[in-house]
């Protein structure tokens, strides 16, 4: 008997139409976030999937008017795709579940491997997600979601020379790779509307108060005690 096909081989198989994918990597955004917060997101500042999604329908849209759509909708052909990456480490099960649910609810796929090593991370998964739908289906467009420049910076700037539009979300103090990388557009999460309910506590070096600011540790001393 045959494997069943994955979620990521059967799709390409039931549309043909090429898709402005959208691919977010949980675990360093997640990262990211918390270096940002200084901890755990409270519900104030864990971001909208919802408004993402928004956002991502009318990117696509964008794409379309762009192919000579006639409406500014997306024409037979081009579909938005939403998928999140994510790990789930073991005895968590039950504490992500109502977040995978919510976003399946959403619309978006998500993909969870357990974290069982250091190196069971989901980067290649990806790489190899971004590439089945290339090389399938193609890509009408391209949004990577994550800092992670030593993963994604090399692919996504070949996907850019075949011509396809490639935009990075992030947080602009973790992605200079993209920031200062002419090929990609770089978009700030917080810059997407209604993606959090409350601006971000956001105090960097180049944009200090007039009477400073206090910049706490990203952990503990106790951190460096064997």
């Amino acid at each position: 008997m045959s494997e069943s096909p994955s979620f990521s081989e059967s799709i390409s198989g039931q549309s043909p139409s090429r898709r402005v994918l959208l691919v977010w990597d949980a675990p360093n955004m997640d990262m990211g976030l918390g270096s940002i917060l200084g901890g755990r997101p409270t519900a104030a500042y864990r971001p909208r999937f919802d408004a993402l999604g928004r956002w991502l329908l009318g990117r696509t849209a964008d794409l379309s008017r762009a192919e000579n759509s006639s409406d500014g909708t997306a024409p037979p052909g081009v579909e938005p795709e939403a998928t999140v990456f994510t790990n789930i480490v073991p005895g968590s099960a039950d504490v992500v579940r109502p977040w995978v649910d919510a976003l399946r609810n959403v619309g978006y796929a998500v993909f969870a491997k357990p974290k069982l090593a250091d190196d069971s991370d989901v980067d290649a998964d990806m790489l190899d997600h971004i590439e089945l739908r290339r090389h399938t289906v193609g890509l009408a467009g391209l949004i990577v979601a994550s800092a992670d420049g030593q993963a994604f910076r090399e692919p996504l700037l070949e996907v850019a020379s075949d011509g396809t539009p490639v935009t990075v979300i992030g947080f602009r103090e973790h992605a200079s790779w993209a920031l200062t990388t002419e090929e990609l557009e770089f978009v700030d999460l917080e810059d997407i509307p209604g993606v959090f309910r409350e601006p971000l506590p956001r105090i960097g070096l180049d944009s200090l108060p007039d009477d400073g600011a206090w910049l706490t540790p990203f952990r503990p001393l106790q951190a460096l005690l064997p």
